[in-house]
């Protein structure tokens, strides 16, 4: 069975869904993804039972067919077109809204493009700028626990969630794969959407991020390392968000009387690629390692992500005095508020820096989630549970 076909198989069931209401109700939608997470998969399954075009703006020759936008777009009219890697033709999407708002006009209200995109917030500016009312967003994260077998959360811990990591023949070909997939965004894709970074110097700054996995950034020690300026820093950390290479996790504003840090937390996204640049080629390398905890933190964090909806708000909280909790979920409309610790070990222990942030923000429900199975209370306020349960657990949450 080839990787496609399995792809196929394993592709995000209930994203596709997404994709397909919002196209039936809007007339362009934006399936935004890291490169290789699989999005052009996604969107061949969902053009498959209608009419349909496919473009990637990446190639010379699909560019070319877009000399005249207007005509050839007007000629697909009646299409869903498909338009892969848009953010590379800045200049297209006014034609899209003209296209869109000709057909209207003429009775195509809905399902006229699907746009893909590897640069969210070049693109969100771009779409929100010049479609806006006539668009809508869905993520396509890489495949996280909820979507393999139950069996297979180690090996997706270790090879990370990218397609073609996740289903090679081998632990040493899939980190071939992830090794081919950063040095080709260091020196193709990044140096092609944002400023002109030495290769050299991004490898050292994404392993930095990579070491520092789920911690608060010393800037100017970083700068420092790199020998560039805070600002330069703060540049490279918006172009890695933008690429959906790296997550920024706010802190939480609460009202409370302490003294609180107020700097993000940043994670590389992908618990593969953080192996892939630390060198970690199996479990007995990770579990030998000191980025294990971290690493774990930042698995479970991308597994959440990926099952919430994007009206749940992420955060962590810690203050001055080492009252800290890993990750706060606000469910808004529901005026609710999870606490969450994340412990890569068996046995998780609590510090008394957890109970003081509980006291703190009084969360209505508080869990620990550690690498076992077994779901149990802690205390009276804190269950702890393994990452499949509490995943579960989560995703029926979101749907009431």
């Amino acid at each position: 069975m080839t990787n496609y076909v399995i792809i196929t198989r394993m592709i995000k069931r209930y994203i596709y869904n997404e994709i397909r209401e919002r196209l039936a109700q809007f007339p362009a939608v934006v399936l935004l993804g890291a490169r290789q997470v699989g999005k052009t998969t996604l969107a061949i399954q969902v053009a498959k039972d209608q009419k349909s075009i496919y473009l990637d703006l990446e190639d010379p020759k699909d560019r070319r067919k877009l000399s005249d936008p207007n005509q050839y777009l007007e000629a697909h009219v009646d299409k869903l077109v498909i338009l892969d890697e848009v953010h590379r033709i800045p200049g297209l999407f006014q034609s899209l809204r003209g296209s869109i708002d000709r057909g209207r006009e003429r009775g195509f209200k809905a399902g006229r493009f699907l746009l893909l995109g590897s640069a969210s917030l070049a693109l969100l500016k771009q779409t929100g700028e010049s479609l806006a009312g006539r668009v809508a967003y869905v993520e396509l994260s890489p495949f996280g626990l909820m979507e393999v077998d139950s069996r297979d959360m180690e090996k997706l811990w270790i090879l990370g969630g990218f397609p073609d990591s996740f289903l090679a023949r081998s632990e040493k070909k899939s980190l071939l794969w992830r090794n081919n997939f950063i040095r080709t965004y260091m020196e193709r894709d990044i140096p092609d959407l944002g400023p002109r970074i030495p290769a050299e110097t991004l490898y050292r700054f994404w392993t930095m991020l990579a070491h520092n996995q789920g911690g608060i950034l010393n800037a100017a020690q970083l700068a420092r390392s790199l020998s560039v300026s805070g600002k330069t820093i703060a540049r490279y950390l918006d172009l890695m968000v933008d690429l959906l290479l790296i997550r920024r996790l706010p802190p939480l504003h609460a009202n409370v009387l302490k003294r609180l840090v107020r700097t993000p937390k940043y994670y590389v996204r992908d618990s593969g690629i953080v192996h892939a640049l630390l060198d970690i080629s199996n479990r007995d390398a990770l579990f030998r390692h000191p980025i294990r905890g971290a690493s774990w933190e930042g698995y479970v964090l991308d597994n959440i992500q990926a099952v919430v909806s994007e009206r749940v708000l992420p955060s962590f909280y810690r203050t001055s005095a080492g009252a800290e909790i890993d990750l706060i979920l606000e469910f808004p409309g529901m005026m609710e508020k999870w606490a969450i610790e994340i412990k890569s070990g068996s046995a998780p222990s609590l510090s008394r820096g957890f109970y003081n942030a509980i006291e703190d923000i009084e969360p209505d429900r508080a869990y620990v989630v550690y690498t076992g199975d077994e779901n149990y209370p802690i205390s009276d306020t804190v269950t702890a549970m393994g990452l499949r349960s509490f995943l579960t657990l989560l995703a029926k949450k979101c749907r009431t």
